[in-house]
């Protein structure tokens, strides 16, 4: 079959023409027909070996892509996670992981879609318990997955929502998606903080929704910091690490602040978590998609143009979905 292929660990996938087909073991498990799959950082991460959740594996040539669209024998449409790799024209799922896609939304908005939904309501809901009114800050928000985020707080009844980035237009339209305030992180650290600082103060911050880690998070935190008087309680919420893997904490922040501090990601999720994500709430997400509701931006490349592409940092907040 024709299939992205990763021959050795740390390179960029091959297209190959004649990779075997993968074989279904078990009753849960049978083969689809894949039409696109996404191409995000979790995947990159992954094929890399640097992905914590494959570390220690032993590599040995595979697809990459955890998850995409497909077609049952029976003609059914379905997102599902792969037990083989998807960026390939067949792959292996299991019928307890995958989901029936409604009319009305096409297969590269549901390719792109469920990974961004992990990335944002998972936090949202499970990590940060948002309750409808509270503010959120949502630092990194100009990456698909933090477009996504600010949509979801929105329609989850976000009552304020904070959006910090580098790219001044995609911050600005930012505002068109329901975010009501803009931080660029291009500014000097003093103006950064004391912009957080002004909005906390004003609107004390709830929930801060993160997607890059490193040297703005040590600066949200620091404006979080308390002086000795009673302080609202924040819920800080790691989900990325895209400026960096590690931070500098000073236990002060802890003692003076209110501060709840968390991670959403793969390992951190219970099984009664992960069956909410798959009956509940990335089907409501796909018919908001195709009710027009929830916008999703995507580019696009053909499989047999992976290794032009694989690399490329998609602009302007765009998920970069492989068609087949």
């Amino acid at each position: 079959m024709k299939a992205a292929v990763i021959f050795q660990r740390g390179e960029m996938p091959q297209y190959t023409q004649d990779f075997p087909e993968p074989i279904a073991n078990g009753e849960d498990e049978i083969l689809i027909s894949v039409k696109a799959a996404a191409v995000k950082h979790l995947d990159k991460s992954q094929a890399s070996g640097k992905h914590y959740s494959v570390k220690d594996n032993i590599h040995q040539a595979k697809v990459p892509g955890g998850d995409g669209v497909g077609v049952l024998a029976d003609g059914t449409r379905v997102f599902a996670l792969g037990v083989s790799g998807m960026i390939a024209e067949k792959a292996i799922i299991e019928r307890s992981r995958m989901i029936k896609l409604p009319d009305g939304i096409d297969n590269i908005t549901a390719a792109a879609l469920p990974n961004a939904v992990a990335g944002s309501a998972m936090a949202l809901q499970f990590r940060a318990a948002m309750k409808a009114g509270e503010t959120v800050l949502i630092n990194g928000a100009t990456g698909f997955t933090g477009k996504i985020a600010v949509q979801i707080s929105k329609y989850y009844g976000a009552g304020k929502i904070i959006v910090t980035g580098r790219n001044e237009r995609t911050l600005q339209s930012l505002l068109t998606l329901g975010a009501d305030e803009i931080v660029p992180i291009t500014q000097d650290d003093e103006n950064f903080v004391f912009q957080i600082q002004q909005i906390h103060n004003n609107t004390p911050i709830d929930i801060v929704i993160d997607y890059l880690w490193g040297h703005t998070a040590e600066l949200i935190l620091e404006a979080l910091k308390g002086k000795g008087a009673f302080t609202h309680k924040t819920r800080f919420v790691s989900i990325g690490s895209v400026t960096g893997d590690k931070i500098q904490l000073s236990s002060e922040i802890l003692r003076s602040v209110d501060l709840q501090i968390s991670g959403s990601g793969l390992g951190s999720w219970t099984k009664e978590e992960m069956q909410k994500l798959f009956k509940e709430i990335i089907p409501e997400m796909f018919q908001l998609a195709a009710d027009n509701k929830l916008k999703a931006e995507t580019e696009t490349v053909a499989l047999q143009d992976i290794e032009r592409l694989w690399d490329t940092e998609v602009s302007d907040g765009k998920r970069l979905v492989v068609t087949i």
